[in-house]
């Protein structure tokens, strides 16, 4: 049997960025030739990978990327929020956003695809996974080209913004992506608010304006007309569509002005926007780990 050296070692890791006692595995198992060695590695990894693509990622951080007048923000997620802080995992994560800018992929699928250096985007993803232990799936991307700006604002790596404006000022941009952040509007104008977000909202409306009715009933008022609850039901929708708009919100930095007033003041337009908020909308899974430890305790006395 070949005498595995430190430095073939060293080497193999190199190559493969794999844990130092998996490379030393591979190059036993493979009797000291180094190419066996790799694939050996590449289906250790693989497999390790696999195991992981089971489980839930619901940590993870947005990266943004801007280059001119084109950019992106994504979404990756990890299991984990120690793993989110990991300089490799933030590394491919802003590989993931400077590869989205500049080659344009389709979706997630074709993101994967792309090459880099020698390997595949997923490829780089497939290691770090086998490396650390834990999934890493890119959740989602939203690119930017844009005859004028774009501004980013990063709250830590959680909340993502990037906006798409007109204007001489930079700075306003900035202040835009800053609010959106901290008052997360879901649309530029209220006439771009989803329409199943305003059905439900005015169900709401409803179900309020009813309680309210039939309370004053219960203690002997004169209950409201159906118009007029019409109208308070429809007012509670305004107000809610000028709450989750953009121009129509206050603007964070000054409370006497909309953001739509501030614009107009700075000379400046916005186009569009995007957020991404880590982990939004994914069900995480939570250990009752006390139900757990009385499960084993019960199973051992059988």
């Amino acid at each position: 049997m070949a005498a595995i050296t430190a430095a073939m070692v060293g080497e193999l890791r190199a190559k493969t960025d794999a844990p130092m006692m998996e490379c030393k595995k591979a190059l036993t198992e493979a009797d000291g030739d180094m190419g066996r060695a790799e694939e050996i590695l590449r289906v250790k990894l693989g497999g390790k990978a696999s195991k992981a693509a089971a489980r839930v990622t619901a940590e993870g951080v947005v990266a943004t990327y801007i280059s001119g007048n084109v950019g992106a923000l994504v979404e990756v997620n990890s299991e984990t929020d120690f793993v989110a802080k990991n300089d490799e995992f933030l590394a491919m994560v802003n590989l993931a956003a400077r590869l989205v800018a500049e080659q344009n992929p389709a979706d997630v699928a074709a993101l994967s695809a792309i090459a880099h250096e020698g390997k595949t985007f997923d490829d780089v993803r497939t290691a770090l996974i086998g490396k650390i232990g834990e999934n890493m799936t890119v959740r989602r991307f939203q690119r930017f080209e844009t005859t004028g700006k774009l501004a980013s604002y990063l709250h830590g790596t959680r909340i993502g913004v990037m906006v798409e404006f007109e204007g001489a000022d930079d700075q306003v941009g900035k202040d835009v992506a800053m609010h959106i952040a901290a008052m997360k509007p879901v649309s530029l104008s209220a006439d771009q608010v989803p329409a199943e977000m305003i059905e439900k909202e005015r169900s709401v409306a409803q179900l309020k304006a009813q309680e309210d009715a039939d309370k004053a009933v219960a203690e002997g008022k004169q209950p409201q007309s159906a118009e007029i609850l019409a109208k308070r039901i429809d007012g509670s929708v305004q107000k809610y569509l000028k709450e989750v708009s953009l121009l129509n919100q206050t603007f964070v930095k000054n409370d006497k002005q909309s953001v739509e007033q501030m614009l107009k003041a700075a000379g400046a337009t916005v186009k569009s926007f995007t957020m991404y908020v880590v982990g939004e909308g994914i069900e995480k899974k939570v250990d009752d780990f006390a139900a757990e430890v009385a499960a084993q305790m019960a199973a051992n006395k059988q």
